[in-house]
């Protein structure tokens, strides 16, 4: 379930994020929505080597992606009035797809630092290679608080289960801090360090 609201979150903020930088037509907007949803689940089952990957082994995923895309395509113009729409949904994907990717990697037998790094990398893939298809700089390479929430929820999870206290409640609350970091960061333009004597340029 958490799986597919991620899916769903990531994909109306793929659409959206369509339709605020670039001029694409319906099948544009629905494409780039279910990339950025799809994306970061895809690479994970590839790394973990679960294939062929869930996305194509269950209808719901695609279905939740293309309904969010299509959400997002027609009703784009009002969600756009809602100050951050864009970035809670973002941090809402970023922070289930963590929490999820991580216990994934888990229930494979993985190591938790090894299920740590594949909950973190499946939290950002989804949005790099939406931020790539549109030709703007990753989010996980410039803003400090994006890679750095997924890595903390994944922590979280995982620790959890280390300790034996693994369920629906430590996934919801690894997903809340990963949550809460991100749009911390987001309302007080937190990032991590840049180079020595280099100015952040503004986007």
């Amino acid at each position: 379930m958490l799986d597919l609201i991620g899916t769903f979150a990531f994909a109306l903020n793929g659409a959206l994020t369509a339709l605020r930088a670039t001029r694409l037509d319906i099948v544009g907007v629905i494409t780039l929505g279910m990339i950025t949803a799809l994306g970061g689940g895809t690479i994970r089952d590839v790394f973990l080597d679960a294939l062929p990957p869930a996305t194509f082994l269950d209808w719901r995923y695609l279905a939740v992606a293309a309904g969010g895309g299509l959400i997002a395509f027609l009703t784009g113009h009002h969600l756009e009035r809602i100050n951050g729409t864009i970035n809670v949904l973002d941090a809402a994907g970023l922070s289930l797809f963590a929490v999820t990717g991580a216990l994934k990697a888990v229930d494979l037998g993985f190591g938790p630092a090894q299920a740590v790094i594949v909950g973190a990398i499946t939290g950002v893939g989804g949005g790099t290679l939406r931020d790539v298809l549109i030709r703007q700089v990753p989010s996980v390479l410039s803003s400090g608080l994006y890679a750095v929430p997924a890595l903390v929820g994944a922590t979280v999870v995982v620790l959890a289960d280390v300790l034996d206290a693994r369920g629906p409640v430590a996934a919801i609350g690894a997903a809340a801090v990963c949550f809460a970091i991100r749009m911390l960061g987001v309302h007080f333009d937190v990032n991590a360090p840049f180079p020595p004597g280099e100015r952040r340029r503004e986007r």
